[in-house]
């Protein structure tokens, strides 16, 4: 049986790592083109990518799957099944139709919950205690196909987006594996979506990084670890931003002060006023320019941060 893969960023790798290991043959994995990365802007190839030659398998990277050529050299090596991973493009109907089992997606929520490319920052934004992982058909809707078999995996409340996007991936590759061998046998019954519980987590837009100190404390703390460790939650001091990465509830110490107001700067925490009783100790920050650094070896620098000033509260 030939399988094509089709995944891009470090989500995909242990997925990827994973059917090799099991022994099935990966006829050849698609990824995205090499992107420049960094100041110096080096051209770097995706994670799956750098995976993919560690086994010696045949790497694709088309620029489009819009384009004809593209899609038919996909075609052309008649898979029996495609598997998708968070590849980042939309598959034409002429590749969904082209293997015999189908084109299976490992998507990171339960759906019908959490449609879409940003399903782990979504839940945790969210403040849900529980997401998982749904094996699906493939379809032109995004990701509206027939479910195949779901695993549930636990937020829990110091989770962020990274430490979540690494369960979630090693619950994909287990999910998948469990499911290859029913699905190749024709043992699963594949359930439809109740269209009317869809929701959808679109890509974060850099509008939501700002952080709203009007928000109850929890929604400001699920907000920040949502945004960690990409593309990381902000606010400002005197016009200038400052990426908060870490932080902690901690009680408020008075309800008269305005949301984003500093409570507090003590040796190793800043702490702000939210928009309730539940204030948030800042622990890690990175200054604008500068490297990510524990709020303590920031604080024992001249960074001017004085209890009654506020943060930026502008939205």
């Amino acid at each position: 049986m030939k399988i094509i893969f089709m995944g891009t960023p470090d989500f995909s790798v242990p997925i990827l790592r994973g059917l090799v290991e099991e022994g099935y043959t990966i006829e050849a994995v698609v990824t995205q083109p090499d992107r420049p990365k960094g100041r110096k802007k080096t051209l770097t190839p995706p994670p799956v990518k750098e995976e993919a030659l560690k086994h010696g398998l045949r790497v694709l990277q088309p620029e489009t799957l819009k384009k004809k050529e593209n899609v038919e050299e996909i075609v052309n090596l008649e898979p029996d099944l495609i598997i998708t991973a968070a590849f980042g493009q939309i598959l034409p109907e002429s590749i969904l139709e082209a293997p015999v089992h189908g084109a299976v997606n490992v998507h990171a929520s339960l759906l019908p919950k959490y449609r879409g490319g940003a399903p782990i920052h979504q839940a945790i934004i969210d403040g849900e205690s529980k997401t998982g992982i749904t094996i699906m058909y493939m379809v032109k809707q995004l990701d509206a196909g027939d479910i195949l078999t779901q695993k549930e995996v636990e937020i829990t409340d110091t989770d962020t987006t990274g430490r979540l996007h690494d369960k979630l991936s090693i619950a994909g590759r287990d999910l998948l594996l469990e499911t290859l061998p029913d699905l190749l046998q024709g043992k699963i019954a594949p359930i439809a979506q109740n269209e009317q519980e869809a929701t959808f987590a679109s890509n974060i837009q850099r509008g939501q990084e700002k952080i709203d100190w009007n928000q109850p404390g929890q929604a400001v703390y699920d907000h920040i670890r949502g945004m960690n460790p990409w593309p990381v939650a902000y606010t400002t001091y005197n016009g200038k931003p400052f990426k908060i990465w870490e932080v902690k509830k901690a009680p408020s110490s008075s309800d008269q002060q305005q949301p984003g107001t500093i409570e507090a700067v003590n040796e190793d925490g800043i702490i702000v006023k939210t928009g309730d009783h539940q204030s948030i100790d800042i622990k890690e920050i990175q200054p604008s320019g500068k490297k990510r650094m524990k709020a303590a070896d920031f604080l024992r620098g001249n960074h001017g941060f004085k209890t009654g000033e506020q943060f930026n509260n502008d939205q």
